[in-house]
């Protein structure tokens, strides 16, 4: 995965935006600040989801809990440094709701912060006359209808609801807030919003408040899934980055695009923009079209003879082959099927440049859609086993209770077991973005993948057919089935076996396939270089090749069986000298 600083580097980015704080020398890093407490954090998630967790390094904050944890903020501000809430607000935004960063400057450099932020070290009071003139629209107003902010600037309460609600309209920019008067820099706290503007004024800065709370720390941000309104707090450094909502949205912290460990953000980011952009395009026409010899305009071939006619207004009729006109063809040319001056041609070095270009993108077409294809259909697989796990968590998980008369505590194997299944399909459809961008010329690191793909994808599909195709039939069963204990045993060992091959994936993977040395290219006998052929069977019972070498250019590569053993329980290949299964556990006889 990324490190650390790449992450850093990468949240940066976001401190352009509006949301960074505004004045200079104030926007800081809190990386070392340990404000938060997550024990006292209850998150919604359920056991199951929390099973599949490496490690608890993030914490689900919901409206609410936002809401509280700023207030508490505030507070301990406010309290430490004897100050109202409003101006403890305001110093936490300047400061991106660091409190440790607040307390800091604070105690430096106070009569510095003040300037900047906009507090008067004493508060100026308006003039006690009867009757004050306002600074905007000139009226003079009675003392009552008349507020200031700290500088003492007075303004009647008709202008300075209608300046505060423009502000608000306008956008995020009323957090910074300042003097309607031009020459006057002291900021407009959230207490005189509260006490002039409208109710729906008061809710928009609210929403502007909490916001601001999120998307300027460095350790929240919100989840993009769409109409989700959890954020996710994070402890910088320690783990994967990543992160599984409330709303049961999965995505990466660092980049905020779905989940896809073990492939690092730059791959995943290169293969997202490989796909939405134009370039699959101008190489399919490459690789499948020809230019028209007269008008240019790129004309498919899928069937028939030699003689192409361009569109209209066009028209021109010409061979496919040597691209020469029609008129000058016929039977001493070979007829309709065949062109001899394009093979004289060709014998002579004529299409050589154009024919290689067009069968560089034809191959380069060809891979990229291998990939793609397993990419998506994996990603569909996903969709359809998320499907399947709510529907039997809403309606068959209770049905089997009472076919089998065992409670539904019971019978959590079988969602532990879409859960994997659901999480290895998101691992294997990222694995094929890698196999994508894994160079052509690294032999041994590429066999190393195929074969680690291909074990992970073969215990998967054994798995998935467990819990889909054998599942039914107690579903369907009259009454108790005697053997239901053994589907149990079935299932859960299928489930850790499985969730073995991938953790060995996922870590060769994270590593970069580091235990891969390049003088091990041919074959040994170490599990981690190589092993047996790389196919397997799929549910359908075709022969089943690891997607990522059947266009990658490599050949699968067998080993001495001398070198390696096969577990009896769950096949996985083992090197010679281990005396237990290292998927399973099984001992060696």
């Amino acid at each position: 995965m990324d490190s650390e600083d790449d992450m850093h580097d990468a949240n940066d980015s976001a401190d352009d935006d509006f949301y960074s704080g505004g004045e200079a020398g104030l926007a800081a890093s809190d990386d070392g600040d340990a404000d938060y407490d997550f024990a006292d954090h209850d998150s919604d998630d359920s056991p199951e989801l929390l099973s599949l967790r490496q490690q608890q390094n993030y914490c689900i904050l919901s409206e609410a809990g936002i809401k509280q944890r700023q207030e508490d903020d505030i507070n301990r501000v406010s309290t430490v440094l004897s100050i109202s809430k409003s101006e403890a607000c305001a110093l936490l935004r300047s400061y991106n709701w660091s409190v440790s960063k607040v307390h800091d400057e604070w105690f430096v450099d106070e009569e510095r912060v003040r300037k900047v932020v906009g507090f008067p070290e004493k508060r100026i009071e308006m003039p006690n006359d009867r009757e004050l003139a306002c600074g905007i629209c000139f009226e003079n107003c009675p003392h009552a209808s008349m507020s200031a902010a700290a500088c003492g600037h007075p303004f009647c309460s008709v202008c300075w609801r209608g300046y505060i609600s423009t502000a608000i309209n306008d956008g995020p920019g009323c957090l910074m807030l300042r003097c309607p008067d031009p020459s006057c820099a002291a900021a407009v706290g959230q207490d005189m919003i509260n006490s002039l503007a409208n109710e729906e004024d008061k809710e928009k800065y609210g929403r502007y408040l909490r916001r601001s709370y999120i998307e300027d720390n460095r350790k929240t941000k919100w989840c993009p899934a769409p109409g989700c309104e959890y954020a996710v707090e994070f402890v910088v450094g320690s783990g994967s980055y990543d992160v599984n909502c409330n709303c049961s949205y999965g995505f990466c912290w660092n980049c905020t695009e779905e989940a896809h460990r073990p492939v690092d953000c730059a791959t995943v980011s290169k293969w997202i923009l490989k796909n939405s952009a134009e370039s699959e395009n101008m190489n399919w026409i490459l690789a499948n079209s020809k230019p028209c010899p007269k008008c240019k305009r790129p004309i498919e071939k899928n069937q028939g003879c030699m003689h192409i006619t361009c569109t209209p207004p066009c028209k021109f009729e010409f061979c496919w082959l040597c691209l020469g006109s029609w008129s000058e063809h016929g039977e001493r040319t070979g007829g309709f099927y065949a062109c001899n001056r394009y093979e004289a041609a060709r014998q002579e070095g004529a299409y050589d440049e154009s024919e290689r270009r067009r069968e560089m993108a034809k191959n380069s077409l060809e891979r990229y859609t291998h990939y793609y294809e397993r990419w998506a259909a994996n990603q569909s697989s996903r969709q359809k086993a998320l499907g399947d796990l709510q529907s039997l968590q809403n309606d068959k998980l209770e049905k089997l209770s009472d076919i089998q008369s065992q409670p539904e505590s019971q019978l959590k194997f079988i969602i532990e077991a879409w859960l994997q299944i659901v999480e290895c399909r998101r691992v294997l459809k990222w694995t094929y973005a890698y196999g994508y961008y894994l160079p052509e010329q690294e032999h041994a690191k590429r066999q190393f993948f195929e074969y680690l793909q291909g074990e992970a994808e073969s215990g998967l599909e054994r798995l998935h057919q467990c819990a889909e195709k054998e599942l039914q039939i107690y579903l369907e069963a009259e009454s108790p089935s005697k053997d239901f204990n053994d589907f149990r045993t079935k299932l859960a060992g299928l489930t850790s076996v499985t969730r073995n091959y991938f953790e060995n994936l996922v870590r060769a993977l994270e590593t970069g396939l580091n235990d891969v040395g390049p003088s091990t290219s041919q074959s040994t006998g170490n599990k981690n270089t190589t092993s047996k052929s790389l196919g397997g069977k799929s549910k359908s019972g075709k022969n089943r090749t690891s997607g990522a070498g059947s266009k990658s250019g490599s050949s699968s590569r067998g080993v001495d069986d001398s070198n390696i053993w096969t577990c009896d329980q769950c096949t996985y290949v083992n090197p010679r000298s281990a005396k237990a299964c290292q998927a399973c556990d099984h001992q060696h006889r």
